[in-house]
């Protein structure tokens, strides 16, 4: 398959906190409403859905380290913070270095048009920002979680922004990321003459469905509760009807967006990815996984994976395929004919083969590291190794996705060579910062002062 005379146009839709099984195409059950995500259950009924697929780490900003350089997120100081919390804002060390090669950036040096759309999460101006990382265009928030309505952090602090410029403008913010990404592909048809010659990488990064949990409706709601924080913004706030209703709008936007590059005729060509950032939280539906957010069992990092090219990924396929965030990343840069810097090699491995051929698997190892709770894990084949508070976990998925049965005391010679490679691999990593901090949630001077 020859990807350098047409190259494809790149949507990647990143989720936040989106749970495993809350789509109906893996398995999630209908709401009260309906359906919950029938928008992405027909791409992936028409192009590729993967079983296997893991985020790079179970927490927001370390994925989007990894999302972004197509390598080990381990590899960059920010990346130690899980996550990068509001209270660093102005920090000078905490974010995604501008002179480290990105998707982005290698992108547009191939020749893309470049934006994103929607949360950012990888420090803040002046030091950090979309527009420093190769992105021609950014409208949304730079922090974690905002209140989808007065688009404020948790700190009470304003984080809209165009470009490098606060930016204030009413709006469910799920509906803005959509409008915003709407604009954008409407004028990268218009502008182009011959689109398939001027291509374009567009990332819509959705908050939902991360708290607070507000859907288009709780405009109201969300003033009232305004005078206690906490609640609204993680603490006491939500329920599972709202959360699922987040998931249903954000899937509203993503047909708005299909229905864009329809009219512009631009679909066919058009390479969709669709994923979350980590596993899902208190509301997700992660069956039949344990865990979430924050944690290394499967519940906190395996996560939806849909891919549809109508040009090139035939429609109906499944894949056992495993892969991390960085691969996914390393197979757009392939895609779109750029070359990773050699100074900056890549981790991530192209997925490009499995697009048009799903027959074909390969295996190799896959590593995380989570200072919450001294977590590691690494999958090999059906194999899984994880340690938690210092005790060592070997699982076979295959026959035990829900990690139950514990099979170190009856395969020590498989667990101490699977603890063995994991250490070889983390000796390649730098080592976590001393002053690496963990946020489950907010913390106290995260919150507004009163």
């Amino acid at each position: 398959m020859n990807h350098t005379t047409q190259r494809p146009n790149i949507i990647f839709i990143v989720a936040d906190d989106l749970g495993y099984a809350d789509l109906g195409c893996y398995g999630g059950r209908d709401a009260a409403f309906g359906p919950v995500s029938p928008v992405l259950d027909r791409l992936a009924a028409n192009g590729l859905k993967l079983t296997q697929g893991y985020s790079n780490s179970p927490v927001c900003s370390p994925t989007r380290f990894a999302m972004m350089t197509a390598r080990y997120q381990y590899r960059l100081r920010g990346a130690a913070e899980e996550p990068i919390r509001t209270s660093t804002r102005g920090n000078s060390t905490l974010g995604l270095p501008t002179s480290h090669p990105t998707l982005p950036s290698l992108l547009h040096s191939a020749g893309y048009r470049t934006a994103l759309m929607g949360k950012w999460h990888l420090g803040y101006p002046p030091h950090f920002s979309p527009i420093r990382s190769g992105y021609e265009e950014f409208c949304g928030p730079m922090s974690g979680g905002v209140d989808y309505f007065t688009h404020c952090g948790a700190n009470g602090q304003h984080d809209l922004w165009l470009g490098e410029e606060e930016k204030r403008q009413e709006g469910y913010l799920t509906d803005l990321i959509t409008d915003w990404s709407v604009d954008f592909i409407e004028r990268m048809a218009e502008g182009a003459q011959a689109p398939q010659q001027t291509p374009f990488f567009l990332s819509v990064h959705y908050t939902a469905p991360h708290w607070p949990w507000e859907t288009r409706d709780d405009e109201d709601l969300s003033h009232e509760l305004r005078e206690n924080q906490q609640a609204l913004y993680h603490l006491h706030g939500g329920n599972v009807e709202t959360y699922r209703r987040m998931i249903h709008q954000m899937d509203e936007g993503i047909g708005r967006i299909v229905a864009t590059l329809e009219q512009q005729k631009l679909l066919d060509n058009t390479l969709i990815v669709f994923t979350s950032d980590n596993g899902g939280e208190r509301f997700s539906d992660n069956w039949p996984l344990v865990g979430g957010k924050m944690d290394l069992t499967e519940g906190g990092i395996r996560v939806p994976w849909i891919a549809h090219w109508p040009r090139v990924i035939a429609a109906g396929t499944t894949s056992e395929q495993t892969c991390m965030t960085m691969d996914w990343s390393a197979t757009m840069l392939e895609l779109g004919g750029a070359q990773a810097d050699a100074d900056f090699p890549l981790d991530g491995e192209s997925l490009a083969p499995l697009l048009a051929d799903t027959t074909t698997l390969r295996n190799r190892p896959l590593f995380w590291r989570m200072n919450h709770r001294g977590q590691r894990a690494m999958r090999d084949g059906d194999w899984k190794y994880l340690r938690v508070d210092g005790i060592d976990y070997l699982f076979n998925l295959r026959s035990d996705e829900r990690e139950r049965a514990n099979l170190a005391p009856v395969q020590p010679q498989r667990l101490a060579a699977m603890v063995g490679a994991w250490e070889q691999w983390n000796d390649s990593m730098p080592v976590i910062p001393a002053d690496a901090t963990v946020s489950l949630c907010y913390t106290e001077k995260d919150m507004p002062q009163r």
